[in-house]
């Protein structure tokens, strides 16, 4: 079974003992993928480094809405000075997050998410969409963008939601979430909508599947993310890895040596 993770956190502080032992096991079990997401200046420093440490590591550089308020007037040279590596294949993680109450203002959120899919548009890069409890918003800004493609991050609204997405040209998203035993939505999602049209991630450390649930997250788990997506939509899960695959490097423009 082959294995892109298409949405990932290295450089978070739950790996910074035992990364390149980690590593070392992802290549034994199958991964031959992994997108690093960048949510702010540091992190996205660490993601460009990260995919110079390691050779299937490709990154994603953005401001998550959380982060709002860092975003300046500077922040759009240094997003576009750091896709100047080959290895950086999108604009991510952006998006809106209305859950927590702490985070900067709905307004704020809008306008720094639409200042980035003007980027990912300008730059002709996907893009990788954090969307929480925010769906409206989120879909009337990314119908603005015409042409821009990308995937929604740990999809979480309804199948009719994703099969409008996908007439945009994006991919769904699927993560831990749909292993769990009573995540009858984001399965009602995958039955509903087209292989063709999943991605799969981790975004380790966090949303680990079953049985792992509530350990630090890794990007070989997503075998157990495969399985029950195959299981499902009754193939084979080495098919389906496969189909998978081919989705993330269709997305991401990576051409695997």
């Amino acid at each position: 079974m082959y294995i892109f993770d298409t949405h990932a956190h290295y450089d978070d502080e739950e790996f910074k003992d035992d990364l390149d032992n980690l590593v070392d096991d992802f290549k034994k079990n199958g991964v031959i993928g992994v997108m690093n997401c960048g949510t702010n200046y540091d992190t996205c420093l660490n993601t460009v480094e990260l995919t110079k440490k390691y050779d299937f590591f490709y990154g994603a550089v953005g401001f998550h809405p959380e982060y709002s308020s860092e975003f300046n007037e500077n922040s759009i040279d240094f997003l576009s000075k750091l896709t100047y590596s080959y290895k950086i294949k999108a604009i991510g993680e952006i998006g809106l997050d209305y859950y927590w109450k702490e985070n900067p203002p709905k307004e704020l959120q809008k306008k720094i998410f639409e200042y980035q899919m003007r980027l990912a548009k300008d730059l002709n890069l996907p893009v990788i969409i954090h969307d929480r409890e925010a769906h409206e918003d989120i879909f009337n800004i990314v119908k603005m963008y015409k042409g821009v493609r990308g995937v929604l991050h740990c999809f979480s609204g309804s199948s009719e939601m994703a099969k409008e997405y996908i007439k945009l040209g994006y991919y769904i998203g699927i993560g831990g979430i749909a292993t769990f035993k009573n995540s009858k939505k984001i399965i009602d999602v995958i039955n509903n909508i087209d292989i063709q049209y999943i991605l799969a991630e981790t975004d380790a450390p966090y949303m680990t599947p079953e049985p792992f649930r509530g350990k630090r997250n890794r990007s070989d788990y997503i075998s157990y993310i495969i399985n029950k997506i195959a299981d499902l939509k009754k193939i084979d899960a080495e098919e389906l890895s496969t189909i998978l695959v081919n989705n993330s490097l269709n997305l991401f423009n990576i051409v695997l040596n």
